[in-house]
């Protein structure tokens, strides 16, 4: 894939004028006020000049295999799930698939999701263990069953069913990152009020103790077998539990679009937790008509807000 920064802003600023389509498609009532927010039927939107995607920096190695799939004519949802695959099979991102953090009591679980914009259709996985690619079951949620998501026992039995083979998920990093954090964060877990209780207390220590604890996980880093290029990484995921997810949203050059998330959640999280990323409308939501948007962090703040279906909407309604 070659082309400039320029370039890559130029085609970036096109393909928002296709997905953001809400201040020009403004419809008339009967009586011959505008009614913004619907789509004008006589009005042809434009389409980008090259492929557009949009994810977060861990997808980067896999971009260009995904935008080369974009200009060869595969399909939209394909090319988005290449990217998230891709970092389900990387043990060195924490964050989803093979190697994600686990939850309070030592086990990885994944959540997936992903719409595809052409055909309107939805999948999602919740809570999964054992199975990596859990972005691909959400696919084969959304190809062969008349259901939208499948969660725990049951969407592992039915990834096992369609041929995804079960493994371990805990590699000896995370699993001695999660020991760390038992040693050391035991009393300061997922229990309790949540950020919107008058009684939250953050979990952040305070800033005068910061670098004391930090400095001394680094050292517990090294009792526990960690290696020494992952100690800080390990201290600062025991001091602030990562939110990471992967989000990937996408349009060709015919004005498709299709968008994906996979996460392997909260770290540390209680057994059976679900933040946004399985979703529909929170982690993911892709409208063909308007746009497609994705989210990473709280999970359980975006999903009160339905994040990624208002951004849609507002985009729907000319917000850019």
């Amino acid at each position: 894939m070659g082309f400039s920064r320029r370039q890559f802003l130029s085609n970036a600023a096109v393909t928002t004028a296709s997905l953001a389509i809400g201040g020009d498609a403004i419809a008339q009532s009967q009586n011959g006020n505008q009614i913004p927010g619907q789509a004008s039927q006589a009005r042809e939107l434009p389409k980008p000049k090259q492929p557009v995607i949009i994810t977060k920096v861990t997808g980067k190695q896999s971009i260009n295999q995904s935008w080369q799939m974009l200009k060869d004519g595969q399909d939209t949802l394909d090319a988005a799930l290449h990217i998230c695959k891709a970092q389900e099979d990387d043990p060195n991102d924490q964050t989803v698939g093979l190697g994600g953090l686990p939850n309070e009591e030592g086990v990885v679980e994944l959540d997936s999701c992903c719409m595809h914009g052409p055909t309107r259709k939805a999948g999602s996985v919740g809570g999964v263990r054992n199975i990596k690619n859990v972005c691909l079951v959400a696919r084969d949620v959304m190809r062969h069953t008349g259901h939208v998501m499948l969660c725990g026992e049951g969407a592992e039995r039915f990834a096992v069913a369609m041929g995804h083979p079960r493994e371990n998920l805990l590699t000896e990093p995370s699993r001695k990152m999660w020991l760390l954090w038992k040693e050391t964060n035991s009393t300061q877990d997922w229990w309790g009020a949540g950020p919107d209780d008058t009684r939250w207390k953050t979990p952040e220590p305070p800033q005068i103790t910061l670098e004391r604890k930090r400095k001394k996980l680094i050292e517990l880093a090294a009792d526990f077998g960690i290696e020494p290029e992952l100690r800080e990484r390990a201290a600062e995921y025991i001091l602030f539990p990562p939110t990471g997810t992967i989000h990937v949203s996408l349009v060709n050059e015919k004005g498709e679009m299709s968008g994906a998330t996979t996460t392997s959640g909260l770290a540390w999280k209680l057994p059976g937790r679900l933040g946004d990323s399985p979703i529909i409308g929170a982690g993911c939501y892709c409208d063909q008509d308007v746009g497609s948007a994705g989210a990473t962090g709280s999970g359980e703040e975006n999903i009160k807000i339905a994040g990624a279906h208002t951004i849609v909407e507002n985009m729907r309604r000319g917000m850019s």
